[in-house]
C-alpha cells in the first residue's frame, strides 16, 4: 500500500552540504539508478509524466540498487518531488519544443512517499532492486489517497531519501545526521495531463511492457528503442552537478537535502514512530488505487 506523509526532512544546520557530518549508518550509502539508459533516452526527448485526478503511476518506474548500508540497522526509504524552477511551460508543436509560458503556479502541497516495505534492515534493502512502482502522481490538490500532488505543465526533480531509524532516546537531537538524499538529473520530467511530444508517446509504447496493445509491428516506428536495456553503474566517486529550485548545487552521490522547512515529528524522531504516522488520520494516506 502507498504510504505518504505531508512532512519534511530535518533541517541540516550547514545548509545540506556534502561536508555534513553524517552517522556511519548513512555516510557510506551509495545508490545506482536502474534502467539508466532508458531514462537517458526519455531525458533527451524531454520526459513527460501523466498526472490525473485519480493518480497515475510513473514510467519509467523509479528503481534503484543500494549498497553501503549497515546490514543490521533499520532504514526508511522515501521519495519526494521538487520543482526544477519557478516557471510554467507550454509545448510548441510547430517547433516540437517546450517554451516558458509564465511564472509557476502556487506550489502544490509537499508530500513524501514512503516505500511500502519501510522500515526494514539494510540487508533486506540491499539484496534486491528497490522499486517505487506503487507511487502515483496526481494534479488533484484535494487528494486524500496519499498520491504525490504536482502541477501540470511544471518541471520536477524526483529525490530519493534514505533515513536511518536511530533507536537512541535522544535521536531527535541528531536527526540531520541520520539521512542522506540522492537526485538523478536524468529523471527530471514535465508533468502533463496528456502527452505533448509524439516521440515521448512512441517511446513509452515501445519500452513499456504494459503498453503491448498499442505497439506497432513496424520496427522503424520504435523511436530510440533498440532492445533490452542494461543497468548503468556509475564509476566510484563520480558526481553529476545538480541545480535545485534554489539554484544551489548538489551531487547524486550522498547529496544531503537542503530544504529548509519546519521539522516534522516523523523524521525528527528518525522514523521511530513510523507506524504511528501511517495510522494517523489527516497525516498520511494509505489507500489502494488503480492505474
Amino acid at each position: 500500500m502507498p504510504k505518504t506523509c505531508e512532512v519534511s526532512l530535518p533541517y541540516c544546520p550547514d545548509g545540506g552540504l556534502l561536508s555534513s557530518v553524517k552517522a556511519p549508518q548513512v555516510s557510506g550509502v551509495r545508490v545506482q539508478l536502474e534502467m539508466h539508459a532508458l531514462w537517458q533516452q526519455f531525458d533527451k526527448l524531454g520526459t513527460e509524466m501523466i498526472v490525473t485526478k485519480a493518480g497515475r503511476r510513473m514510467f519509467p518506474t523509479f528503481q534503484v540498487q543500494i549498497s553501503g548500508m549497515d546490514p543490521t540497522a533499520k532504514y526508511v526509504l522515501l521519495m519526494d518531488f521538487i520543482p526544477v524552477d519557478n516557471k510554467r511551460y507550454r509545448y510548441a508543436f510547430h517547433s516540437s519544443s517546450w517554451l516558458v509560458a509564465g511564472r509557476a503556479d502556487v506550489v502544490a502541497p509537499s508530500r513524501m512517499h514512503f516505500h511500502a516495505d519501510s522500515p526494514a534492515c539494510g540487508a533486506q534493502w540491499m539484496k534486491q532492486t528497490v522499486s517505487f512502482d506503487t507511487l502515483k502522481l496526481t494534479n488533484n490538490l484535494l487528494d486524500d489517497n496519499g498520491h504525490m500532488i504536482l502541477n501540470s505543465m511544471h518541471r520536477y526533480q524526483p529525490r530519493f531519501h534514505v533515513v536511518y531509524v536511530d533507536p537512541a532516546a535522544n535521536s531527535h537531537l541528531n536527526a540531520y545526521r541520520n539521512f542522506c538524499s540522492f537526485s538523478f538529473p536524468e529523471t527530471r520530467f514535465l508533468a502533463v495531463t496528456a502527452y505533448q511530444n509524439h516521440r515521448i508517446t512512441q517511446l513509452k509504447i515501445a519500452s513499456n511492457p504494459f503498453a503491448k496493445g498499442f505497439r506497432t509491428t513496424n520496427p522503424h516506428d520504435r523511436v530510440g528503442y533498440s532492445g533490452p536495456l542494461t543497468m548503468w553503474c556509475p564509476p566510484e566517486g563520480r558526481a553529476a552537478p545538480l541545480t535545485n529550485k534554489l539554484g544551489q548545487q548538489g551531487s547524486w552521490d550522498s547529496n544531503t537535502s537542503n530544504r529548509q522547512e519546519d521539522q516534522a515529528p516523523l523524521l525528527v524522531e528518525q522514523c521511530g514512530l513510523f507506524h504511528h504516522c501511517k495510522d494517523s488520520v489527516g497525516l498520511c494516506g494509505r489507500k489502494d488505487g488503480n492505474n
